[in-house]
């Protein structure tokens, strides 16, 4: 309707007044943006601007004539502001940020509003302008003090928690019932930290207050807290209860997928899929969700595919670069695995499996100095805790040099949590190479006492193995493939065993195989031609 309107304007220019013209365009512009045309808008938006700029001239020149009529018509026009403002959000979209800055700065800052400074703030803080990004944050919370947004924001850049709190103080004292807000920025002040146990204390102690019980974002935040500091099993139940409060909640479900799909729930993970693509496939979260259902599934092809579709609808999803990084890694891929999780760390400094995924990079290319070094910086960085200690003993572990230092330092993140899997893991590691197996099946019994855990289970079963307890050997694996049946090592070691104790079932098993050798051919060659498909596919939304 505006398009043929504006056709009709230039062909008869008295049939529209320039304020009428300037509407116009204005409307053309922003039906062209929510039909995503956004390269059509921004030239749309220019043209009107360009009209309005006529219409300043022509209003100095012949000041009004005191027709009543024409005030209340140009107090109804869209301001330059707004239109400047949309003009921005159509270069965001088409990734043209430094555009979309410039278009903005050139807003006198006392003619910016709330959503313009916290618009400009994000594409600062994007741009790595920290000190502009922080003014911009302040400069919103002082116009509107309860900006969450915005105090998040200012958090993140490493405002301290205090400084933040204290420009919402007026607000808080004045309003009934908001005295819960001053612990809510001291929890996001501890997330933002890397102070995981904190800032679970605090949100724990804010969701217990009946005011902000059962609130869906407070246990998603809660949920990944845990996720974080590598509590996967209270983590999962947070996931749970958020999502029994509210069926159609997709933030955070791309986390809680993954740590399905780590625990073999595959069936579970593909569900979760489903019900997530149902409710928007707009979202990263869905596609990630298939993206960790076909990692695990060691659909690699499909699954670096779906990681870049999530990359495409959302640049800042974490779990989405994982997911790609970690694809790309197991296809042999390992210098593009680097980009990814560098990004990853870009966008979240205080997520230790970020740096996990980059140094199983770097010990998978045999660069084992970089590894160290990151290993170090990490460790320094977010603490001496029983993550980052684990984390620089895998890399020892790698170096015959440092083996002993490996051990002491899995000592310790043991001796701060027992029940720390990855640590177990890494100790019965080394503890198999030094044949102490007596040792390693006690650890590993010790750390079973309180948990289930399929990697644990078949690491006892091995040790039992060696020191020919196969009955109970044969125990473990099941429960292993009991808690995951896809898991190959546990379903290899039983195998093992039987064909051990059963020589001539063996010997059967292994003729049926030679006469079926030409079906299972055919079933890997439908693989390989499933995974060029993929890849061809991957190319048209590959990150670059």
């Amino acid at each position: 309707l505006a398009d043929l309107s504006l056709s009709v304007c230039i062909s008869s220019r008295e049939l529209f007044s320039p304020s009428q013209k300037y509407q116009l365009l204005v409307y053309h512009a922003d039906s062209l943006f929510h039909d995503k045309e956004y390269r059509n808008a921004v030239s749309k938006y220019t043209m009107a601007l360009q009209q309005k700029k006529a219409l300043s001239k022509t209003s100095k020149v012949r000041p009004s004539t005191g027709n009543a009529a024409s005030t209340p018509q140009s107090q109804c026009l869209p301001s330059e502001i707004e239109v400047k403002y949309k003009m921005a959000e159509c270069y965001t979209m088409l990734k043209q940020d430094k555009d979309a800055i410039a278009i903005l700065d050139g807003i006198p800052s006392r003619q910016r509003t709330p959503k313009i400074n916290m618009m400009l703030a994000n594409l600062y803080k994007k741009a790595g302008q920290e000190r502009s990004s922080v003014t911009s944050y302040k400069e919103v919370l002082r116009q509107c003090p309860l900006a969450l947004d915005a105090i998040l924001g200012l958090l993140s850049l490493s405002v301290k928690g205090a400084e933040v709190a204290s420009m919402t103080i007026n607000v808080i004292q004045s309003i009934p019932n908001l005295d819960w807000l001053s612990v809510w920025i001291k929890a996001y002040a501890f997330v933002h930290t890397g102070d995981n146990t904190r800032a679970i204390n605090t949100i724990c102690s804010l969701e217990k207050k009946s005011l902000l019980r059962d609130n869906v974002d407070l246990l998603g935040s809660l949920a990944d807290l845990y996720f974080r500091a590598g509590d996967n099993k209270n983590s999962i139940l947070k996931f749970e209860q958020a999502q029994m409060l509210d069926p159609y909640l997709i933030k955070g479900m791309d986390v809680y997928g993954y740590l399905l799909a780590r625990e073999g729930r595959l069936e579970d993970v593909e569900n979760l899929g489903c019900r997530l693509f149902n409710i928007s496939d707009q979202h990263a979260e869905p596609w990630v969700v298939s993206g960790c259902h076909s990692f695990y599934s060691k659909r690699y092809s499909r699954a670096l595919y779906l990681g870049a579709k999530a990359i495409q609808l959302n640049s800042n999803s974490v779990q989405a670069l994982l997911l790609k990084g970690a694809a790309l890694r197991n296809m042999g891929r390992v210098q593009e695995a680097i980009i990814h999780f560098r990004e990853a760390i870009r966008l979240a400094p205080c997520r230790l499996d970020c740096y996990e995924g980059l140094i199983e990079c770097y010990l998978a290319s045999s660069s084992i100095r970089e590894a160290m070094v990151m290993a170090n910086n990490v460790y320094k960085t977010l603490g001496a805790n029983a993550q980052t200690l684990t984390l620089l003993a895998t890399v020892c572990l790698e170096d015959p040099v440092t083996q002993e230092k490996a051990k002491t330092l899995l000592d310790k993140a043991l001796t701060q949590r027992p029940d720390y899997i990855k640590a177990v893991v890494k100790k019965a590691e080394l503890l198999s190479r030094e044949q102490k197996y007596e040792d390693g099946i006690a650890l590993l019994r010790n750390a079973l006492a309180n948990q289930s855990d399929c990697v644990l289970h078949r690491i006892l079963g091995d040790f039992l193995v060696a020191v020919n307890e196969y009955q109970e050997a044969m125990d473990q694996y099941s429960i292993a493939l009991s808690l995951d049946p896809n898991d190959q090592k546990s379903l290899e070691g039983m195998q093992k065993m039987e064909k051990e104790e059963s020589p001539t079932d063996a010997t059967q098993e292994e003729d049926v195989d030679d006469m079926e050798g030409s079906g299972e051919e055919g079933d890997l060659e439908g693989s390989d031609s499933e995974a060029a498909q993929w890849a061809d596919q991957e190319q048209w939304f590959g990150m670059q």
